[in-house]
């Protein structure tokens, strides 16, 4: 659904979850905004039994010019109307009309923007992305598709709150459509810093106390579990936080429960526990999860909880799944693992067109970079060698000049991201750390195919493994059962995984 869909309808009635947050109002505000501006009569709203009445967000409301209408009785708005609904359209934000966290208003018309989990399936004009950290950023991305620019301060600085709110300060983003738009928007700094430093009511202090009382500790993997009394997610970051400062503490879930779901913050301060990696773990299949490698969070949808789930107590979901984790996954350190290929079968690349950008045509050489892909933000420096390699999923990885020329041919054709990778969900940026540029990588990319030469041994793995590559000691590398295990013929520890969904489209067995 693209928002010149909603054109053809006046007026048109924006309408937040009830006891609306910052992401929630943000979100309404920049829709409020962008179809005022278009000239049509638009409103926004929010229902339930409370006002706003949060320090953090009645200053939001104040200091921003935002005036959103709480409607007490939705059965006095609809009293006059024709059939009892509103008319034009109804528009639900963060947040899905029929769900159980907003005030069902009968409307002639209703479309859905939202951020999480899918819980209403029968609303044609939909568009739901349970991968974004904040609805503000769908939004943003919507509205930038339109051609729509955000110039002005205070709506960027609403929208910029919202992603901040909703992603426990930043710690919580791993879309990279939420850290582009968190660069891209015009922000009042010191309004945010407002914002943030009037977030906690004394009755959050107490269930913050009171939570650090009641936890759950193994001992075997030094992990703690609190379950809190509903709070705002930002509190469930402050309470990991100092519950991560205990010496026997590695690492920590702290969550609360609300009529939608499992809302939980995890924090990690080992490397072989990253843990943006255990929350997507943790929310596997019934929600989504993400963040920084010692800070993330997410978010388990109570409806796909019950399904899978339908008599397991919150607290013994989470001690399973942590002990699942940590029984169920072997730790390989390719620099001092000795390898065994005798169980492993030999295999050659495949020629197929890759990407390629030789940096210095770029950049110039010292240049600090940034390259931003859907699997996370690559930080490396312009050196004279360096390849930027584009794999056939979007991926992105560093290559050297002389192991290029070796194993790749350049065609000198043009690239096109979209002809030569399986999903375009997000095409890699390249942020010059110098003057905050940002650069389209595929721009700049041209096709090289692989010369054969490419020969390793690989096995399908049957239980979760982690690997620290020969070129990174301090990150893993993920594989999951049914992915594959991979090492160069030519060098037994240089060792990494294969997403299985790739594997055979990249590699044939090579013949005996």
């Amino acid at each position: 659904m693209k928002l010149s869909d909603l054109m053809q309808y006046n007026p048109i009635t924006i309408q937040c979850h009830d006891n609306p947050d910052a992401d929630a109002i943000a979100s309404g505000y920049a829709l409020y905004t962008y179809f005022g501006q278009l000239g049509k009569d638009v409103r926004l709203i929010y229902s339930g039994r409370n006002k706003i009445h949060k320090s953090n967000l009645c200053l939001m409301l104040k200091h921003l010019g935002i005036s959103v209408e709480h409607i007490s009785n939705p059965e006095k708005l609809i009293k006059d109307m024709p059939e009892k609904r509103l008319p034009g359209l109804l528009i639900t934000v963060d947040c899905q009309y029929g769900a159980g966290n907003v005030t069902k208003i009968p409307a002639e018309n209703v479309a859905i923007i939202d951020h999480h989990q899918i819980e209403i399936r029968d609303i044609d004009m939909s568009e739901i992305n349970p991968k974004l950290g904040s609805c503000s950023t769908l939004v943003w991305d919507m509205l930038r598709k339109e051609g729509f620019e955000i110039k002005d301060t205070k709506l960027g600085t609403a929208l910029y709150y919202g992603l901040y709110s909703d992603t426990n300060q930043f710690s919580e983003i791993y879309n990279p459509l939420d850290m582009d738009m968190r660069d891209a928007l015009p922000c009042e700094a010191s309004l945010v810093k407002l914002f943030r430093n009037s977030n906690l009511s004394l009755n959050e202090l107490e269930i913050a106390g009171v939570a650090l009382i009641r936890h759950i500790y193994n001992d075997d993997y030094h992990y703690a579990i609190i379950k809190s009394q509903p709070c705002d997610p930002n509190i469930l970051g402050l309470i990991s936080d100092f519950l991560l400062q205990v010496a026997e503490v590695y690492i920590c879930v702290v969550y609360n429960e609300s009529k939608e779901g499992y809302k939980f913050s995890v924090r990690s301060c080992i490397k072989e526990v990253q843990a943006n990696e255990l929350a997507a773990f943790l929310a596997e299949g019934i929600g989504s999860g993400g963040g920084h490698n010692e800070k993330a969070g997410g978010f388990i949808s109570k409806t796909l909880y019950e399904e899978v789930y339908p008599t397991l107590h919150s607290e013994a979901f989470f001690s399973d799944r942590l002990n699942n984790y940590f029984d169920n996954t072997q730790i390989i350190d390719a620099n001092e693992y000795e390898i065994d290929i005798s169980d492993m079968s030999s295999y050659v690349k495949k020629r197929i067109p890759v990407g390629f950008v030789k940096a210095t045509d770029v950049l110039p050489v010292g240049t600090p970079i940034t390259i931003r892909t859907l699997e996370g933000d690559i930080d490396m420096t312009v050196e004279p060698d360096l390849v930027i390699m584009i794999g056939i999923k979007g991926e992105v990885y560093p290559n050297r000049q002389s192991n290029f020329e070796k194993k790749y041919e350049v065609t000198g054709e043009s690239y096109k991201i979209t002809d030569y990778t399986l999903k375009t969900v997000y095409q890699p940026t390249l942020h010059n750390r110098e003057d905050g540029s940002v650069l389209n990588l595929a721009d700049y990319a041209g096709i090289c195919i692989a010369t054969g030469d490419i020969h390793i041994h690989a096995k399908e793995l049957t239980k979760r493994v982690k690997i620290f590559t020969a070129w990174d000691k301090e990150k893993y590398m993920v594989g999951k059962p049914g992915d594959y295990l991979a090492v160069r013929c030519n060098d037994l520890h240089d060792i990494y995984v294969v997403e299985r969904d790739i594997f055979f489209k990249t590699y044939d067995k090579k013949p005996e």
